[in-house]
């Protein structure tokens, strides 16, 4: 009886752990437009602040030194939001979301990532689109970062409502 030949080892597919913050000041939200590289994730479009963790790192720790290089400010009070897991076909993704309120100005941020930071309204949101001051031209908001906003918004008018 001839033998079944055995199958390939699976190799396990490698994980990516993100820490991102959704800040808020009046009913808008901070995004940054990524640039226009399509070497990463979303390019072009409006996204959250945050990237990934460094070896040996906590999401904790990732997400202020993400904060930190991107915009030069930490907000006090920042807060694990959602940790959600996803199931890609190359890999696995683990985002670590975290909110806090932006207590400064806009014009207090620095920009040393992306082309430009801006304050998303909730009618932009719900859109998926947000016009870009710099581009003179309407940009696409992340899909995950959308879907979290709306969920994040949707629990905070059901707190609002349930008071």
């Amino acid at each position: 009886m001839a033998q079944r030949p055995t199958p390939p080892p699976t190799v396990p597919k490698p994980i990516v752990e993100v820490a991102i913050a959704l800040l808020y000041q009046d009913n808008q939200f901070l995004l940054q437009l990524r640039d226009d590289n399509p070497a990463i994730v979303y390019p072009g479009h409006w996204a959250f602040c945050g990237g990934h963790l460094e070896p040996g790192e906590s999401a904790d720790v990732a997400v202020r030194r993400e904060l930190m290089e991107e915009i030069a400010h930490v907000p006090e009070g920042l807060m694990l939001f959602e940790r959600s897991l996803t199931e890609g076909p190359e890999k696995t993704i683990i985002r670590n979301f975290y909110h806090g309120p932006l207590a400064v100005p806009l014009s207090s941020l620095a920009v040393n990532e992306g082309q430009e930071l801006g304050l998303a309204s909730v009618a932009e949101i719900q859109r998926g689109d947000r016009f870009s001051q710099v581009l003179q031209q309407t940009r696409p908001i992340g899909p995950p970062h959308q879907a979290m906003l709306l969920k994040f918004i949707g629990m905070q008018a059901n707190v609002s409502s349930d008071s």
